[in-house]
């Protein structure tokens, strides 16, 4: 009787730990945490799908040259609590984004912010970026 309730006391336990949420991939270890860019430019994609949307753009580097970004936010159920929608970009709207690029240089990076041609703004949440020096 005694080994029947402790297996029923563990096998409790077992699925109490293993029914808990595991952690998720998302992490902001290939982000530059501490860095902030603004970058204007135009819209080239919007990706509207799970597990994370994807505005992409064409903006000027410091070479003068045009670099394609893309950057992520989360979920479209997440994003649409914050205002977000299929339809929040067009193709060739021209929009200033501030983001959270990638270690390596690549032009990759996580959105924090997007003022859109209209003049409004969308957040991905969070806190609110560090005030910039103005757009690159």
């Amino acid at each position: 009787m005694r080994g029947t309730y402790f297996g029923a006391i563990a096998a409790a336990f077992a699925l109490l730990v293993l029914s808990t949420p595991v952690a998720a991939h998302h992490g902001t270890a290939s982000f530059d945490t501490a860095k902030d860019l603004t970058l204007k430019g135009t819209v080239t994609e919007w990706i509207w799908a799970n597990p994370h949307c994807f505005l992409k753009f064409d903006a000027m580097d410091e070479t003068g040259g045009v670099r394609n970004w893309a950057v992520e936010v989360s979920n479209p159920t997440d994003m649409t609590k914050r205002g977000w929608a299929r339809s929040s970009f067009k193709v060739g709207d021209t929009v200033t984004v501030n983001l959270q690029p990638v270690k390596n240089g690549a032009p990759i990076g996580r959105l924090r912010t997007v003022a859109l041609p209209d003049g409004s703004t969308l957040s991905a949440g969070g806190p609110a970026p560090a005030p910039t020096g103005g757009a690159q």
